[in-house]
């Protein structure tokens, strides 16, 4: 689903809640243009090194920005939710770098970590990651 009937459901609204008040503009105008949720806001120390041995974060906590509070990143997908499409991902990822230029706020995406325009020459790919620079 798409356009203006999009809105947050439980989870995604109390994951809003723990973000930078910049993040939460962002996807707050998101959402009225692509359906998706919030999966991640903050995240604790156990959350963070449980993500960590499993190699889904590169950082060990306290150096992620989920850690901080409020969260300085979060993880966001496309719904309905299929973590294999990829270009569904992406299109998000253009929405919410669209949305957070216009509102003059620097973010980062996991899916183009050098911020190239290129995911291909990424080694790690976290497409539901965003985090303010």
């Amino acid at each position: 689903m798409s356009g203006k009937g999009n809105k947050f459901g439980k989870t995604s609204t109390r994951n809003l809640k723990e973000l930078d008040p910049r993040l939460q503009s962002i996807l707050n105008e998101a959402i009225k243009v692509m359906d998706f949720s919030i999966t991640e806001g903050h995240r604790g120390k156990e959350k963070q090194d449980e993500f960590y041995k499993k190699r889904l974060t590169k950082l060990q906590y306290p150096k992620s920005k989920h850690n901080k509070f409020p969260s300085l990143a979060v993880d966001i997908c496309p719904y309905p939710i299929d973590w294999k499409n990829k270009k569904r991902f992406a299109l998000l990822a253009g929405i919410i770098k669209g949305i957070a230029h216009a509102q003059g706020i620097s973010i980062r995406w996991g899916g183009d970590w050098d911020g190239d325009n290129f995911c291909s020459d990424e080694h790690f790919l976290d497409m539901p990651h965003f985090e303010l620079v």
